[in-house]
């Protein structure tokens, strides 16, 4: 399929806070017109949806994709086609790379990779400090034109004033400073949840406070300096109820939370490296009281923080595999599956999570409604299938959710109206 007008008929089709049955018409990559009944355009495309689910592509503000420096865990390329496998259009790529992006010369080698080898569109961070060493600022100023946000992902800003100084500039250059917030000092050589497992077999924890108090610092700089402060990955019931009081004090933060958070906890925990992700999985308290910040909407988006390894990275079980697991390929229809279906969540707040939210926070731009882009994903949300990891376009093949049964596979995704990933007939 190759632009041109396109008529996507019969499907139900999700639409902001509602679902409802209708065509979608696209012509030269965008939507033109969505009502029940539309006729068919001279020349155009006809594609039956009956008994199929049309909705806005898919935003991931929280993905690694290695290039340049790591390209033997992925590349642009594998990425952005398992981001296209997953319903996704567009993603943000986190700076932990060599060279790190912290200056336009080394952002510039990123996106030359980005601009060669992308199906979708990759939105680089820049790091919030030089190298990501916590050191010294990169210019905001320079660089916000270039990037979508900032970030030291990988390492929390240990210091205080630097972080201070970091949301002051941001706050001037009207960027968003996205924190993955970790206290060195009460990590401990811990590489999984301080809790319950951890205990019975003899691992070294990771405590919940190395999270959520560094949230807590960096909440009150964010209220004194008033920048955008994006919380990523949270994975504690403190973090949740800390970033719940601050909105409601009018704070400009936002946060996400991953898929594993939502569906897996201390108690599903194997000793195997694909098990291994940081933050840890948490308690069962911690993933119920992030099931709740995501219904209040405590928690504003879903981001699958996909990190590839290779095989042999992953393979020295808890203690001494890499941390990170891959997620673009399995996010939806895992969540679909222990979410929507069991009734936890309606199909609408999570495609609001998944989409809506993240696009809006990071003005990425995109909706299923007429002159926007036709950025869109078709789902069976009756298909069952076996996630198998070694079919997987992404180099990485690290995964809790390899042998799971499932529902809501994606069939198809648009990209400015031209099929980025395609299965819809197989």
């Amino acid at each position: 399929m190759a632009g041109g007008t396109i008529l996507l008929k019969g499907g139900e089709i999700v639409v902001g806070a509602r679902k409802e049955a209708g065509d979608i018409l696209v012509r030269e990559g965008r939507i033109e017109s969505v009502h029940p009944g539309l006729p068919v355009a001279e020349g155009a495309e006809v594609i039956d949806l009956a008994g199929k689910t049309v909705v806005p592509a898919f935003a991931d503000i929280h993905v690694h994709f290695r290039e340049p420096g790591f390209t033997a865990k992925e590349t642009i390329r594998t990425g952005s086609m398992a981001a296209a496998r997953g319903g996704y259009t567009a993603v943000c790529a986190m700076p932990n790379l060599d060279p790190v992006p912290d200056s336009l010369e080394t952002l510039a080698v990123e996106q030359a990779a980005i601009d060669k080898d992308a199906v979708i569109s990759v939105l680089p961070y820049c790091s919030i400090t030089k190298g990501r060493k916590g050191l010294e600022l990169v210019d905001f100023k320079a660089l916000k034109q270039h990037c979508i946000a900032f970030s030291d992902d990988g390492s929390g800003v240990q210091d205080e004033a630097m972080m201070r100084r970091a949301m002051e500039a941001a706050a001037r250059e009207d960027v968003i400073i996205a924190a993955h917030c970790e206290d060195n000092s009460l990590l401990r050589g811990g590489y999984i949840h301080d809790g319950r497992y951890c205990a019975q077999h003899g691992h070294k924890g990771i405590c919940s406070e190395s999270e959520w108090g560094q949230i807590a610092r960096d909440l009150a700089l964010c209220e004194e300096t008033g920048c955008h402060y994006h919380v990523c990955h949270i994975s504690t019931k403190e973090s949740v109820e800390l970033i719940r009081r601050a909105k409601a004090r009018g704070v400009n933060v936002t946060c996400e939370t991953a898929p594993h958070y939502l569906v897996l906890c201390e108690d599903d925990l194997q000793e195997d490296g694909r098990f291994k992700m940081n933050p840890p999985l948490r308690s069962v308290e911690d993933r119920e009281a992030l099931i709740e910040g995501l219904l209040d909407g405590t928690i504003d988006a879903i981001a699958t923080d996909h990190a590839p390894h290779t095989a042999e990275e992953k393979s020295r079980g808890l203690a001494g595999s890499a941390m990170g697991i891959v997620g673009l390929e399995t996010s939806f229809p895992v969540l679909y599956t222990t979410l929507v279906r069991t009734g936890r969540m309606d199909l609408e707040r999570l495609i609001e999570a998944m989409s809506t939210s993240p696009r809006r926070i990071f003005r990425i731009g995109g909706a299923l409604e007429p002159g926007m882009p036709a950025d869109l994903a078709i789902l069976d949300l009756d298909n069952e299938f076996t996630i198998d990891s070694n079919t997987f376009l992404s180099k990485g093949r690290s995964t809790p959710f390899d042998g799971w049964k499932v529902r809501g596979k994606v069939l198809m995704t648009l990209k400015d109206g031209k099929a980025v990933y395609n299965n819809l007939t197989k």
